[in-house]
Order: structure tokens, then sequence, then C-alpha cells
């Protein structure tokens, strides 16, 4: 069986592509192969900023040989549609068998199709790949109509078997297939022929191209560490940054310089984000945590060590941090309120006003906030009023990604308390999955304030996300609420989202253009609107949000469900517990058969329910009981319901689990021995309510139906 190496080799092929481009290339090359019949064991894809790269090993030598017999029209049928069936089955009609069916004489086409060589289906699958290859931007060059993310220049095409290596014959655009690749651009410009992978593999090596990159990134990391601790510095981490680099190199060689004194006064995260953005150096510090060094990556090995890219780079780099010190010297100058005063001229939606008039929104809501997480709401106000003064500041218009960061300084700078400098930087988290929540009660409140702001303004506006598009970030901040909150912060949500709703419609009114409806804003048409808003989407999206959250946390999106049909449930933290309660509960023996024994009773209510075209939502009477086991029933839903209530007020949701579990024994002896559809009417009727009585006690701790078993 014969392996096959695909180069396709071109100009440089931006960093952030690669990963997908040979991931994309692996897949489509071998589900062409696959469609077209054609077998294979093992396939690995490779990425350099000049080439993609494909190996599979286990080629069929051939497709198999298809035999299809496909049944046509009756043999009488209309020419036309006799035409139609030729068509499809490429045959003519004097190879079409006439065979009697109980119909009548069909036609019917005998498809022999022998097996095609692996060569031939590797031709027509490589070059079907090449042209409609899914970069997310490409060019044509020259005279021809190939598209390529750069110009394409060569590309190697071999098939590898123990007798040797066979060049697959086709060409694209003028490009013909061949056994030849070069190496690296400056060390080993010239070309070579290979005869397998590993040959391959072996002279790229030796002509300084490193195929692998997990291989590159890996020699990066080693070297920076190494050149770091001999230097008793730190490197500061960066994957992103240590990914980049490995696509932008063929044969990486790190080498160290050092920040001018005059620099090293810069907040580090200034260094940081000029040095990574404008040059993709990674940042040295002290063990101190001052950034004093800097690690850049060459693409190729000098005479001189690497002294001549030192000197040009360090040049660049002055010029890059003296933009840097003098943005920050100019913001240092302006005035914390005077730069925030400047978000009144910045529009943050046309139709939720100004990031000025934002900001007083999530002010006054950070205050009505700061109560119920522990916050002074005189500093939350003015934490929230200043976290996103440097939105205005020339730093953050020269690095966005520093946003927060550079507030924290300026509030520092300018003698604001300390609690309200570090709501600007931690006000916005979490940002992602793995980021931390702000625990401070100023940044809790201020956070808290911005996301509520953010949803209910953008859901007055019918903005929300849709499928998997969500421009304005609504998951995240809904995520972010979400696991402020189960950080141990009592807040109901429908209470916490009436303001900012109101606060939005506001705002949506009074920029509404002249001649435009303006919704009546009166108290009462407000507290339904909210109340509608509320009840519809907003908390379901919330609602649907937890679910990914607690799913991801291992608990089952029923029992999310059995908790939340219970309604009101707006209050997380009780909620989480709840749930927690329920799933434990349900794991357990005792949970599982008293699931089944109220899954039986509910049926069983529903089914006559539905038959006598009643409720039985009566209180039933013990007197009418008939066996022990019906006495006892009543006895245990009786101490059941005396033992649920305190424990739920005091939100013991694992002694109201264990108050249920006693249910288990009397509910199956009562369906072992007792017949519910007794002859007598009372005592059938009594029976029935005496069923709907369990589902109403079970369902005072949660909605059991919902629970998929």
């Amino acid at each position: 069986m014969p392996d096959l190496l695909l180069e396709l080799f071109s100009e440089e092929i931006p960093a952030r592509m690669q990963a997908k481009a040979s991931a994309d290339l692996r897949r489509l090359v071998t589900d062409g192969l696959v469609e077209r019949g054609l077998t294979y064991a093992h396939a690995a894809a490779f990425a350099t900023p000049r080439r993609l790269t494909l190996a599979i090993e286990g080629l069929a030598e051939a497709s198999p040989r298809l035999r299809e017999e496909r049944k046509g029209p009756r043999a009488d049928a209309p020419e036309k549609a006799i035409e139609g069936f030729l068509r499809s089955t490429g045959l003519a009609r004097d190879a079409l068998e006439t065979r009697a069916d109980k119909k009548g004489d069909i036609l019917v086409a005998v498809i022999d199709r022998p097996g095609r060589p692996a060569a031939e289906i590797v031709a027509e699958t490589v070059e079907a790949v090449i042209r409609d290859f899914p970069w997310a931007k490409s060019m044509r060059w020259g005279s021809g109509s190939l598209r390529w993310v750069r110009p394409l220049q060569s590309i190697l095409c071999i098939l590898v078997r123990e007798s040797g290596a066979e060049v697959v014959p086709f060409e694209i655009e003028g490009i013909v297939a061949g056994d030849v690749t070069r190496g690296h651009r400056f060390h080993a410009p010239e070309p070579f022929a290979v005869t397998s992978f590993e040959d391959y593999a072996a002279k790229l090596e030796r002509a300084h191209v490193m195929l692998d990159p997990a291989h590159r990134a890996d020699r990066i990391e080693h070297d920076a560490r190494q050149l770091a601790f001999a230097t008793g510095l730190e490197l500061v981490e960066d994957p992103g940054l240590l990914a980049e680099n490995a696509g932008l190199t063929e044969w990486p060689v790190t080498l160290m310089g050092r920040i001018e004194e005059r620099f090293r006064d810069l907040p580090p995260e200034v260094l940081q984000t000029s040095m990574r953005e404008n040059q993709k150096f990674f940042s040295l510090r002290e063990p101190g945590g001052a950034i004093t060094a800097y690690l850049l990556v060459a693409n190729r090995e000098t005479a001189d060590n690497g002294a001549t890219i030192l000197a040009g780079n360090a040049r660049v780099l002055t010029a890059r941090l003296a933009d840097a010190e003098f943005f920050w010297q100019n913001d240092l100058r302006t005035p914390l309120g005077e730069m925030a005063a400047k978000l009144d001229a910045v529009t943050f939606h046309n139709r939720l006003g100004t990031q000025g008039q934002r900001v007083a929104r999530i002010a006054a809501l950070a205050r009505e906030l700061a109560p119920a997480v522990g916050a002074d709401p005189d500093l939350a106000e003015r934490a929230a009023t200043l976290a996103k003064a440097d939105l205005a500041s020339q730093a953050v218009y020269e690095f966005p990604e520093l946003q927060g960061a550079m507030g924290r300084y300026y509030a520092e700078r300018a003698g604001e308390d300390l609690a309200v400098a570090a709501a600007a930087p931690e006000h916005y988290q979490p940002l992602g999955p793995s980021d931390a929540v702000p625990t401070a009660p100023i940044s809790v409140a201020v956070a808290l304030a911005d996301k509520l702001d953010t949803l209910t303004g953008f859901w007055a506006i019918d903005e929300k996300p849709t499928g998997s598009k969500d421009p304005f970030a609504l998951r995240r901040a809904a995520l972010g609420v979400i696991r402020i909150l189960l950080e141990g912060h009592r807040l109901r949500l429908t209470d916490a989202l009436l303001a900012p709703i109101r606060r939005n419609r506001a705002a949506m009114a009074a920029l509404a253009p002249a001649g435009d409806e303006v919704p009546d804003l009166s108290s009462d048409r407000v507290e339904r609107e909210c109340a509608l808003v509320l009840a519809g989407d907003l908390l379901a999206f919330l609602a649907d949000r937890l679910k990914v959250y607690l799913r991801e946390q291992g608990i089952r999106h029923d029992v999310i469900d059995a908790c939340f049909q219970l309604g009101g449930q707006d209050d997380l933290v009780v909620l989480v517990a709840r749930v927690q309660a329920l799933q434990g509960f349900l794991g357990t023996e005792d949970g599982a058969n008293l699931l089944a024994g109220y899954k039986r009773a509910v049926n069983i209510l529903g089914q006559e329910e539905k038959k006598d075209g009643v409720e039985y939502s009566l209180d039933p009477d013990v007197r009418f009981a008939e066996t022990e086991e019906e006495r006892s029933l009543f006895a245990a839903l009786d101490t059941a319901e005396a033992a649920l209530a305190p424990a739920l007020g005091r939100e013991d949701f694992a002694g109201a689990m264990a108050a249920l579990a006693r249910l288990r024994a009397p509910i199956d002896a009562f369906f072992e021995t007792t017949v519910v559809n007794a002859p007598s009417a009372t005592v059938r009727r009594n029976r029935l309510c005496l069923l709907n009585r369990i589902r109403a006690v079970m369902n005072r701790v949660a909605i059991f139906a919902a629970v998929e078993g």
C-alpha cells in the first residue's frame, strides 16, 4: 500500500491562518479520497510560513470495482423518461436490460465501473482541493484564475511504494506536480528532490526548516526560558504569542535585548502590549515584576549571532516606546474627571446614547446594588463613574486591549481610593470561561451594573443573540452575571433588572427622532413592560446561560429545569444549591425509586383525569382509606409536609430531600398492595386525590415531572 506526500509551496502564509489551513488540507484531501473510493490508514498535516504539507500512510492501490443495478422506467415509457434515465446512468439505449416486473417489463441499467488507480484519484482530488480551498482571504496573480492565500510556487506530490517514489502527474495553471521542494529562504534556497516523507522531513531539517509547528514552538519556548534563566529574569507567559512566532519562522532563533532605562517607568502592561502587538516580542521581567528586557524570534542564524537583527529591532522598539511614553505622559496631565467627561461625545449605540450617558446609568445602578453585595454606595458610584474614563485616553486609543488596566493607573495617580481604582480593570471580569470573577465589593457592584445595563439595554432595542451571532457579547455578559452571583452574592435578578430597564427605555425615548412614536413611560406602563421583558426573554436567556454553565460543571439540564419550573427562582445562589441537592438525591437508590413512584402516580392521575374530564385536586380524606398501606401513605405525607416547610424555609435542601426520601417505602407499598381504580367511586376518587397529593408534596421541592429519569 503506497504512502502519499503532498506539499503546497507558496509565498508566506499569515501565521494566524496556518493551523486552520493545515487542518482543512487534511480534511478535504482525505474526505475527497474516501468519497472516490480510496481508503487510507493515517494522515498528518503540517504548516510552515511557506508550505502546507500532508502525509498519508497506507493508501489503497486503487478504488474497488463497483457493480450497480439501477431500476429505470417501464419499457414502454415515454421516450423522454427513458432519455432522462440514460443521462443519469451514462449508458446507451442498447446497454439497458429489459426485465419482467410485477407491473410489467422495466428497463434496468447494469453499471460496472472498474477500479481506478490511486495516482489518478489523488491527482483529481488534489486539483479539486487546491481550486476550492477555503482561505478566509485569497489572491490571484499573473494572468491565471487560480486563487491562493499567496502566490503558489510549486507542488510536490508523490506516491511512495517499496519499489520507490512515483510522481503523481497533474498540472494546475502551469504548475506541474513533481518531487522537488526547497529549504529555508536564506540558508538553503536551492531545490532538492525527496523520495518519502522521512526523507523529506530529514532533508528539510538539514535545509534549516522545522516542519512541525509544535516542534518550532517547543524550540522557541526552550530557548526563551534558557535565556531568561541565564540572566536572572522571568519569562512572561504568552501562549498566543508563542504560537504566532512559531507561525512566522521556519528556523526560529531566539535573541534577547534590553529595554532602555528611560522607558522602564512605563506601566508593565504598556511595555508588554507595545512589544507584543507591534513587534511580536516576548517580555522578560525582574523577580519583582518590572519588565526590563525582551526576546525576539528571528527566522535565521547570522554570522554576528543576531547582533544586527537586535540593533535594527531596538531602533524600531525605541520609536514605539517613545510614542507610548508620550501618550502616557499626556494622559497623566489630563484630570481624570476631564477624561471621563470626554465620553459624553463618544457614541455607545445610536439608540442607547453616548458612553457618558451609559456610564451615568451604570453609576446609578452600582449605587443601588452596593448594599446587596456589601459595598459602600458612594464608593461604588464613584468607581462606576470613573471605571471607563480611560476609554478617552490616548494610551487606550492606541492599545484598546489596555482598557481597564490604564484606568487603574490613572485613578491611583489621581489619588482615588484604591478600591475605586481597582474597579477599572476588574469590572470587565470575567472576560472568558477561565477568567477570574471580581471579588472586591466595589468591583462586584460595578461589574454587575455594567453587565446588567448591557443586557437590558440591548434587550430593550431587540438586539439579541441569534444562532452563532452575538455582536455585543451578550452571552458573555450573562455568564459574567451568573458567575459573579454564584460566588455568593444574594440578589434577586427580577428586582435587579427593573431599574436598568427603566433607565434604558428612558434613554430610548429621549433619543427617538422627532415624529417617532415615543413609548409611554408612566409608572404603570413601565412596570408592565418591564414585567413582559423579564418574564419573556431576558430571564429565560439567563436561565439558558446558567444551564450551559452548570452542564459544564456536570449538572443535568433536566434537573435544572425541575428547579426552574417552580417559578420565582431568580436567586441564583439558592437555585444552584437546590439543583445540586436534587442531583445528589436522584443519584441515590432512594431518589431513583422515589422518582419512579412519582412518575407512576402522575401517569395514572393524568390518564384518569383525561378519561373523566375532571381534576382530582381536592384534599384526600384518610377516613376513606381501606388498607393499612394506604393509611401509612397518608401518615408519611403528613410527616413529610411537616418537615419540608422548615427545611425549605432555612434553604436546607439536603434536609428537604431527606424528608422526601422517607416517602419511598410507603409509596412503594401503596402501589404493591392497593388498586387505585377501586370499585367504589368514592374510594377511587379519594385515591386519585391521594396521588395528586404525592405530586403536590414532591413538587414543593422541585417539579419532578421535568426530570427525565
